[in-house]
C-alpha cells in the first residue's frame, strides 16, 4: 500500500508546508497550520484510471455563430442583482457571495431563487446549516413559499451533484454554504482549506459541464475577508461582498470580480419586513435626513460603476488637548484623508494640526473614489469655520499634492444626476468637457484650479453663524 504523504496547510491563507509550524510565514497567523492528507482514497482505483472521452478534443474559433459571442444570460427577476451581475447569471457560472453573519445573504437569494422559479426554470437551494424546515419557514415569512424552488439539506458534494445531475440542470444552484460542503475524495473535516477546495472544484465541474449556474455563500473573517483559501476566488468566474451596517436599514450588493461584466457595479437593496426590496433611486436615500443649515457637510456627486450617486459627506473639526490630535473616519479612506489635512495646511493656509477631525460617510456607504477629495475639503473647511455650505451645491474633484484640483471622469452622469435631483450649482475640477451645453444645462457649474480657491470662496461666501464654530486660522495670523 502507497504511503500517504502528510503536509501542514494554514487555515486561513492556504500557505503549504512539509512540517508543523507555529507561525504562517505568508499569513502571520499563529497557531493556524494543521496536518492533512495529500492524497485520498478518491485518487485510486477504477475511477482515477478511466480515460476521458473529452481529452485531447478542441473546437475550433471560426465556428461560433454570431448568438454564441454573447454569453447567454438567465435574468435573475431583481433588477439590482442583475446589474452586479452584468444583466442576468451567466450558464455555467460560478459565484462566490460573501457578507458578514445576519446580512442578509440568504435571504437576497431565496427571493432570487423565488423570481427565477416563478419564470419557470429549475432551481435548487442547497443548505448545509440549516434542515429543510428551517429554510421553508424563511419562505413563509418573506411571503414565497408557493414558488416552486427545490429544497435539500446536504452537505455531501457527491451526493448534491448526483441529485442535481438527475433530469433536467438547473438553471440556478445555490450552495449555502461552501465552508459546511465535504468530498469524499479529501481525508480532512468540513471548512478545512482542503476540503473547501475539493469542495468547490467538484462543484465548478459541474456547474461548467452542465451549463448550471452555481452561487457558492461564502463566510467572513473578522477583517472581512472571505474565509478559507483565496484559490477559491480565483477559481469562480464572479465574486461578490454583500455589504452593509447593523444599524442601518439598506444593504449595498459589490462585484468585486466578475469575468462576464463590470467589476465596479453596485446594487442597493433596503431591508424591510418582507425581506430586501430594490432601491432604484439610491441618492435620494441617502441625502432624505440631511441638514441643510448644519456646518461640516458637503454633498459628493460620486460614481460607483456606471451608477451615479449622492451622498452626503460629514466633517466635525475641534480643537484638540491631546498632544497628537485624533483622526476619526467611517466609510473613507484614512490614508486619504490624512493627505488632504495636510494639503489644506501647506496649500491652503488654514492650520489643522492642533485639532481633532471626525470624518462620517452618511448612511454608512463605503467611498474608494479619489473623486471625493474636493467634498471632504469642503466639508472640513466649512466645519472649522463654521460657515454652512450652499445646501444646493454639489462637489467633486480630485485634490493633488500641490494643491491643484484634478479632473475626473465621468462629469456628465454625476451633473446630471445632481440635476434630477434638485441641486442648482456644482463646483468641479477645471477642464473637464461634461458632453453638454452649458447653456442647456439648468445647473450652473464653477471650475476650481486650487485648494486655496475652494477655502477663499467658503470663507468670503459662507454665512457665519454666531455661537458656532470658528473662523479659519491662516499661517499669516498673528
Amino acid at each position: 500500500m502507497a504511503k500517504i504523504h502528510q503536509t501542514f496547510v494554514c487555515q486561513s491563507c492556504g500557505a503549504v508546508y512539509n512540517r508543523w509550524r507555529g507561525r504562517c510565514e505568508a499569513c502571520n497567523g499563529w497557531n493556524t497550520i494543521v496536518e492533512e492528507a495529500a492524497g485520498g482514497p478518491g485518487q485510486s482505483g477504477p475511477a482515477a484510471t478511466r480515460p476521458s472521452r473529452a481529452r485531447g478534443r478542441v473546437f475550433p474559433l471560426e465556428g461560433l455563430t454570431g448568438e454564441a459571442k454573447q454569453a447567454p444570460r438567465i435574468p435573475s427577476g431583481i433588477a439590482e442583482l442583475d446589474r452586479v451581475t452584468g444583466g442576468g447569471f451567466v450558464r455555467g457560472s460560478v459565484i462566490l457571495l460573501g457578507g458578514d453573519p445576519g446580512i442578509g445573504k440568504s435571504t437576497l437569494l431565496m427571493q432570487a431563487s423565488a423570481a427565477m422559479a416563478a419564470q419557470g426554470e429549475r432551481v435548487a437551494y442547497i443548505s448545509g446549516e440549516e434542515a429543510v424546515g428551517q429554510v421553508r419557514l424563511r419562505a413563509e415569512r418573506l411571503g414565497l413559499a408557493g414558488h416552486p424552488v427545490e429544497l435539500a439539506a446536504e452537505t455531501n458534494v457527491e451526493d448534491i451533484v448526483e441529485t442535481l445531475s438527475q433530469g433536467r440542470p438547473p438553471a440556478l444552484a445555490i450552495i449555502d454554504s461552501i465552508q459546511t460542503m465535504w468530498t469524499e475524495t479529501v481525508e480532512s473535516a468540513p471548512g478545512t482549506v482542503t476540503q473547501v477546495r475539493s469542495s468547490a472544484q467538484s462543484l465548478i465541474r459541474f456547474a461548467k459541464s452542465t451549463g448550471t449556474a452555481v452561487i457558492l455563500v461564502g463566510h467572513v473573517t473578522k477583517d472581512g475577508q472571505i474565509a478559507g483559501p483565496r484559490v477559491v476566488e480565483h477559481m469562480v468566474d464572479a465574486v461578490a461582498s454583500f455589504e452593509g451596517d447593523q444599524g442601518h436599514h439598506f444593504r449595498i450588493l459589490r462585484a468585486v470580480k466578475n469575468r462576464f461584466g463590470p467589476t465596479d457595479e453596485i446594487g442597493v437593496f433596503e431591508m424591510t419586513d418582507a425581506g430586501l426590496s430594490e432601491v432604484p433611486n439610491p441618492s435620494a436615500l441617502f441625502l432624505a435626513a440631511r441638514d441643510h443649515q448644519a456646518a461640516g457637510t458637503a454633498v459628493f456627486a460620486g460614481m460607483e460603476g456606471t451608477r451615479p450617486l449622492l451622498v452626503e459627506i460629514q466633517a466635525l473639526v475641534a480643537p484638540s488637548a491631546l498632544g497628537m490630535p485624533r483622526r476619526a473616519v467611517v466609510g473613507w479612506d484614512p490614508n486619504r484623508l490624512s493627505m488632504v489635512l495636510a494639503v489644506l495646511e501647506a496649500h491652503g493656509g488654514i492650520r489643522l494640526s492642533s485639532h481633532d477631525v471626525y470624518l462620517n460617510v452618511a448612511g454608512g456607504l463605503r467611498i474608494t473614489e479619489p473623486a471625493a477629495d474636493l467634498a471632504v475639503a469642503a466639508a472640513l473647511v466649512s466645519s472649522l469655520s463654521g460657515a454652512a455650505l450652499p445646501p444646493e451645491t454639489v462637489y467633486f474633484g480630485e485634490i493633488g499634492l500641490s494643491g491643484a484640483i484634478r479632473p475626473v471622469a465621468q462629469g456628465s452622469a454625476r451633473l446630471k444626476e445632481a440635476e434630477k435631483l434638485g441641486f442648482a450649482r456644482a463646483l468641479m475640477p477645471q477642464g473637464r468637457e461634461t458632453g453638454r451645453d452649458p447653456a442647456d444645462r439648468a445647473l450652473a457649474t464653477e471650475s476650481l484650479r486650487h485648494i486655496a480657491d475652494l477655502v477663499a470662496g467658503i470663507a468670503a461666501n459662507g454665512p457665519k453663524r454666531a455661537g458656532r464654530g470658528r473662523a479659519p486660522r491662516y499661517e499669516d495670523d498673528a
